[in-house]
């Protein structure tokens, strides 16, 4: 009985009588079938990692988009809680100095007087500059265009001079915080003269035929 020998590989089976070239021959065709098997190993493995990776980079984009969405949404909550903080400070600033609307009247009419003297005088520009620093703007002037939203016509007339209807008075100025208005300016209006427009436009018309009349407006 023949023992193997421990630690030696078998070796194809090659008849006693072969020469040596058919031997390595034989050895060299046993390894070649067997390297196959190696190389699809190595095959998988590499189709695994590229699964992984691409697995990898799904979900790093996903994570990415993420981020994004989230740093996107709290910008706009940010954007968010800072107006609705204005709003709530010109609220609140419109509701205290509404109350001091006639006191800034009544300095009105006392400088308009030549009364705004003395120590009466320091007063009231001491308010005037507080109220300023709050945000309190004061509007309306004479011969601005009317406009209902920021307005309050209290007299009504007509004037030939005018071409649109046009605030002539202002009888107490409006005042706004912000976007916001407080009180509109109560004016005076005046719209143009009934048929001034038509008039004035006949007699461009016939200004208009006289030149063409005449062949033409005289050359300076």
């Amino acid at each position: 009985m023949t023992e193997e020998t421990p630690g030696f590989d078998e070796k194809p089976d090659v008849p006693s009588d072969a020469a040596p070239e058919d031997a390595a021959q034989a050895e060299s065709a046993d390894k070649a079938g067997s390297a196959p098997a190696g190389d699809d190993s190595e095959n998988r493995k590499g189709v695994s990692l590229a699964a992984q990776l691409d697995q990898a980079r799904a979900a790093l984009n996903e994570r990415t988009a993420d981020l994004q969405r989230l740093q996107a949404e709290y910008q706009n909550y940010r954007r968010r809680v800072e107006r609705d903080r204005i709003t709530v400070k010109e609220i609140a600033a419109a509701n205290i100095l509404s109350e001091l609307l006639p006191t800034l009247d009544d300095i009105g009419r006392a400088r308009e007087h030549g009364e705004l003297v003395g120590g009466f005088k320091s007063v009231a520009e001491s308010l005037e500059t507080v109220i300023a620093k709050l945000g309190l703007q004061q509007f309306g002037k004479e011969g601005e265009p009317f406009d209902p939203t920021i307005h309050e016509a209290l007299m009504h007339s007509y004037a030939p001079d005018v071409t649109e209807t046009t605030c002539v008075a202002i009888l107490q100025p409006g005042y706004r915080i912000g976007e916001r208005t407080i009180r509109p300016a109560r004016v005076a209006v005046a719209e143009p003269q009934p048929g001034a427009q038509n008039a004035k436009s006949a007699a461009e018309e016939d200004t208009k035929a006289s030149d063409e009349e005449s062949g033409g407006p005289d050359e300076g």
